[in-house]
């Protein structure tokens, strides 16, 4: 089927289409909520397009300092194999590099191809792990002068200052806003006074999700991944980097399967902008 010129037409999501935005989501399957869309509405843009009286497809950015994130390509089954995708895709390259910012992605390994075609390359995998059912996370004690703790506004800033070096730019406007969503996941770590680790959490449509987790060194991350499982009831999603395997293989112990495998990719680069030695878990593929 032809495409209609209606459809070639891009404009930004409003609030009053959250709903839409929330229907493609449930659609697809994913775990976004309406608080993660105003994420992209307050601190990005989400493209869209309509038809029929709603919008049937999107693609979102989210600009960091130097580099942005493309996420949320979504097309409703309708619409699909019209080139919507490809259409809303390219709209958000170009948007990131008139900015001056280098389009960075999180692909499954069908949308790895297709972006390696358009100049994407990989830096480094992760999985989706998942668990509808787990063991209590037992014999992860913290390491000799670690102290987990939850996060308070005192330590807040200096949090911040800490991932932004592993993440390779301040990100706190977004931490701010996922600082909330799962308080008994909102910890850190601390070693004779300086931060050792960080993670964050948030509630999401089918389950809660961990992440980012950025930590010194695998003992810190384990400790702090054991406080929150062991606080958080339900389904929990971690979206876990490939070349931590130790934790990897602990998570699987207590009921965590590989949903699906990541890659993260830049475009016209061959590396990343974060640090791969202290990022275990992001904070999801369409945030970073």
């Amino acid at each position: 089927m032809a495409r209609s010129d209606a459809l070639t037409e891009i404009a930004p999501l409003t609030a009053a289409e959250l709903g839409d935005a929330e229907a493609l989501v449930a659609e697809a399957g994913w775990n976004q909520t309406a608080a993660d869309w105003r994420i992209f509405l307050e601190l990005g843009t989400v493209h869209a397009v309509r038809a029929d009286g709603r919008v049937v497809a999107t693609a979102a950015t989210l600009p960091y300092q130097g580099f942005g994130w493309i996420s949320m390509v979504l097309v409703t089954a309708e619409y699909r194999r019209r080139g919507l995708a490809s259409l809303l895709m390219r709209r958000c390259i170009d948007a990131l590099v008139a900015s001056g910012r280098v389009p960075v992605l999180d692909a499954t390994p069908d949308g790895q191809q297709v972006y390696r075609g358009l100049g994407f390359r990989d830096t480094w995998g992760f999985q989706r792990l998942t668990a509808r059912e787990r063991s209590a996370a037992t014999g992860a004690t913290a390491p000799d002068g670690i102290t987990i703790k939850p996060i308070t506004d005192a330590v807040w800033p200096t949090l911040c200052r800490y991932d932004a070096a592993a993440f390779g730019a301040d990100r706190s406007a977004l931490l701010a806003r996922l600082r909330t969503r799962l308080p008994a996941a909102s910890l850190y770590a601390e070693r004779a006074g300086e931060i050792a680790g960080l993670l964050l959490g948030r509630d999401g449509r089918t389950s809660s999700q961990l992440g980012p987790l950025v930590a010194d060194d695998n003992a810190t991350a384990r400790t702090l991944l054991a406080r929150a499982l062991d606080a958080v009831s339900g389904p929990v999603y971690i979206d876990f980097a490939d070349a931590k395997a130790d934790i990897s293989a602990w998570l699987g112990t207590l009921g965590f399967t590989s949903q699906r495998p990541l890659t993260r990719m830049v475009l016209g680069r061959s590396e990343g902008f974060d640090d791969p030695t202290r990022t275990y878990a992001v904070a999801g593929p369409e945030l970073g």
